[in-house]
């Protein structure tokens, strides 16, 4: 398989705005953050592009550090994972018109895209199937033994609509680290439920290779989502592995919670003060 290009299948497979499109990048503070984009497509055999359509903060920082990793799960529950460079953003021409063109942005009432960004494909691999035989019983693992790593504080940090997104078993997630190569590396951890409000749990039945490598201490990024594309973004310190009940479990301490749904992406932990509007 080529590791370097998408073939035409993979195209084809990329072209559909129903499926997941993850994009992890860095900030200025080198920390890891995670943005849905469904409208990643490859545009070339060694391009992807993004339609923006609402404006996050990852469009900003991929732009200020180009480095960033991809995420695209399909319908049929293919995943596949890469690494790319921002190259440069658009505003016209055959992609923008491509985008324009289709159903989800041409008959909304209030918005297209109205920016295309391009990026140069570094690597990638896949497509992998999820692998539902250890998602499952990861899941129930993780329900049955998240209680035993409650932190055991009353204050709360997700709110109740956000926790419970998390606890959803039809709930996605994907955690994030940085990477040696100053690369975001992105693992799903579908089993992942919140012990309560201000840590998450989970089983490393699934995906236990990759999270076993995930240092301990390290600053993680945890993207949550639901097929209502209903989605919140935290970050926090991964505790590392641990036996608990006879089971491997991994926790992340929340340390910061970010809406990530439009119209307005902005952090909700810890809480901003709002500012009065003193010139318009």
């Amino acid at each position: 398989m080529n590791k370097t290009s998408f073939n035409q299948s993979e195209t084809d497979a990329f072209a559909p705005s129903e499926k997941i499109g993850l994009i992890a990048c860095v900030n200025p503070d080198n920390q890891v953050h995670m943005t849905l984009i469904t409208s990643i497509m490859a545009s070339t055999p060694t391009q992807l592009t993004l339609g923006q359509f609402c404006s996050g903060r990852g469009k900003w920082f991929i732009q200020e550090n180009n480095k960033l990793s991809f995420l695209i799960m399909t319908l049929d529950k293919k995943l596949w994972r890469g690494k790319a460079l921002w190259t440069h953003k658009k505003t016209e021409g055959k992609e923008f018109e491509v985008y324009n063109e289709m159903p989800m942005f041409r008959y909304n009432t209030y918005f297209g895209v109205n920016i295309v960004h391009y990026l140069d494909l570094i690597e990638k691999s896949g497509p992998e199937p999820l692998p539902m035989s250890k998602i499952i019983p990861a899941a129930i693992i993780s329900k049955t033994v998240k209680s035993s790593l409650k932190t055991g504080t009353d204050q709360r940090i997700l709110k109740p609509f956000a926790q419970n997104l998390f606890n959803d078993l039809g709930s996605l997630k994907f955690i994030s680290y940085l990477g040696d190569d100053g690369y975001p590396v992105i693992v799903p951890v579908i089993q992942c439920q919140a012990a309560d409000s201000r840590r998450l749990a989970f089983s490393a039945f699934a995906y236990s290779n990759e999270l076993k490598k995930i240092p301990e201490n390290q600053e993680v990024a945890v993207f949550c989502l639901n097929m209502e594309m209903q989605s919140v973004l935290i970050r926090g310190q991964f505790s590392g592995l641990q036996r608990k009940r006879g089971f491997t479990m991994g926790a992340v301490d929340i340390e910061w919670v970010y809406n990530s749904m439009p119209p307005i992406h902005e952090q909700i932990y810890p809480e901003v003060e709002l500012k009065p509007v003193t010139s318009f």
